[in-house]
């Protein structure tokens, strides 16, 4: 009998939070600049300097522990990290270890149709390191100091998560709070969401772990669930071809979808933890906590309930338009010009349009909706004249089209320039009507017959004489009395 087996994935994620200095000193945290412009002696660990705790960082660890309903610790302390690397100039890194800031706490996920809840196991604020830069072209490697001192929030998952795609749905959803709270700028290409998963596997049934392997630093959800699905079967044949898995730490290789040693895994007694004698214990008080609480921005979840409750919107349409938070205030901002009585039927057209026309091609140019060219006052403007019939549904997509491009800026000069008004006169409908059954006597015939299909052959004619222009709606109504009458 073949054996079955159960995976245990964990994940750390590295949130770099969005302040504007470092943790422990006043240096700049601006992506990009020319190497080792940005570290101060603190960062480069000068004799005599000493490191000062930065506000916003500890402010927005609270924020994040807020919004996952977990126990934010009155009294934490910092530690070091102890081990050499020639991107750490200090030789330790200063972290977090037995009293986190953020402890318990969890996280709701979508998996295709079902909802799973992670539990986590804490969030500590640390120090990011420097960064080696091998220059393959002249054969040498230099050390960039700017990153040397950048706030983290190091994220930690309880190992709860039974596939990569599980794997992948806890780092979108993480990544949609932390960018949503505004407590990360969410770039993964700059390194500043970054994802190590811990991945065992084990005989279905077996309540102890197996052997661990963490695979670090993946800077996206699809190499996250490729390497993780690479492991798995990785180790799975390793056991059943009776070799032992060896806990150490590996890379993914997006290349080859391959991951590869790096080096054998550290415990925490490696680090030889012990607290910062520069650094006092970070004491919170209630008051504290409870200006965070009333800062806090509305959350993802709460939202789509509202989205729901208030305007009628599916729970997909209402978990699109919550992605990000840019995407909901566009979505709000839109909504209330088109209708400021919040109607659901103009709830549900923006909703549409937003998520489906305006999406699409954002994704298409691989843009982000801050990115739009078409404001929210204009998608508004022009689904105003899909809804007071002005334009079609065709019309209104070579309006949004002008509007993109730049064409005009104006929806209504760009209707009236194009020639796109939609003809809702009937009795101009109905001339065309009469064309199109006179030209078409054999498709009369077969809808008379009983053949539905001629009925839309029929719309599909009048509507080309119209060249679009007239009311779908109106055609269909007037199309079926004639049809009816004359039969």
């Amino acid at each position: 009998m073949t054996m079955q087996w159960e995976v245990v994935i964990g994940l750390e994620v590295h949130v770099q939070l969005n302040t504007q200095s470092k943790i422990f000193s006043g240096s700049a945290t601006a992506f990009g600049a020319e190497p080792n412009v940005q570290a101060s002696a603190v960062d480069l660990a000068l004799p005599g300097v000493l490191p000062v705790m930065n506000r916003e960082a500890v402010e927005k660890a609270i924020r994040f522990g807020l919004a996952i309903g977990a126990d934010i610790n009155r009294h934490s302390i910092f530690a070091r990290k102890n081990y050499f690397y020639p991107d750490l100039p200090k030789g330790y890194q200063i972290s977090q270890f037995e009293q986190p800031i953020v402890v318990g706490g969890n996280l709701t996920i979508q998996v295709g149709d079902q909802e799973k809840v992670v539990q986590l196991t804490r969030a500590h604020l640390e120090e990011d390191a420097g960064k080696s830069v091998h220059e393959d072209f002249h054969g040498s490697s230099g050390i960039d100091l700017n990153r040397a001192g950048t706030p983290l929030l190091e994220i930690v998952s309880e190992p709860v998560m039974r596939s990569s795609a599980e794997a992948a749905a806890y780092g979108r959803a993480l990544h949609q709070l932390v960018t949503w709270l505004d407590i990360c700028d969410g770039n993964l290409q700059e390194g500043s969401f970054r994802m190590d998963a811990n991945v065992s596997v084990r005989p279905l049934g077996q309540t102890t772990f197996g052997t661990r392997r963490e695979i670090k630093n993946l800077n996206s959800f699809r190499f996250v669930q490729q390497a993780i699905d690479y492991e798995v079967n990785w180790q799975i044949s390793e056991i059943e071809d009776g070799r032992e898995i060896q806990q150490a730490t590996v890379l993914f290789d997006p290349n080859t979808g391959a991951t590869r040693m790096m080096r054998s895994k550290e415990d925490a007694h490696d680090y030889r933890y012990f607290p910062d004698p520069d650094l006092l214990p970070l004491q919170v008080s209630e008051d504290w906590i409870a200006k965070v609480q009333r800062d806090m921005p509305e959350l993802p979840q709460a939202l789509q309930q509202r989205l729901m409750r208030e305007l009628g919107l599916s729970a997909y349409d209402a978990s699109q338009l919550s992605a990000s938070k840019a995407l909901a205030e566009y979505y709000s901002t839109a909504l209330g010009t088109l209708s400021p009585q919040r109607e659901a039927s103009a709830a549900k057209l923006l909703a549409n349009w937003l998520t489906g026309e305006v999406m699409a091609q954002l994704n298409r140019e691989e843009k982000d909706i801050l990115d739009c060219p078409v404001s929210p006052a204009q998608l508004a403007q022009l689904l105003g004249r899909v809804r007071d019939n002005t334009l079609s549904a065709k019309g209104a997509k070579d309006v949004l089209l002008a509007l993109w491009s730049g064409e005009g800026r104006e929806v209504d000069a760009i209707i009236a320039s194009k020639g796109l008004q939609q003809i809702s006169d009937s009795g101009a409908i109905e001339k065309m009507i009469d064309e199109v059954m006179a030209a078409n006597a054999g498709m009369v015939a077969e809808y008379r017959a009983g053949k539905e299909k001629a009925f839309n052959a029929l719309i599909g004619q009048v509507m080309r004489a119209s060249k679009g222009k007239a009311d779908p709606a109106q055609v269909n109504s007037l199309l079926k009395q004639k049809l009816d009458q004359a039969s």
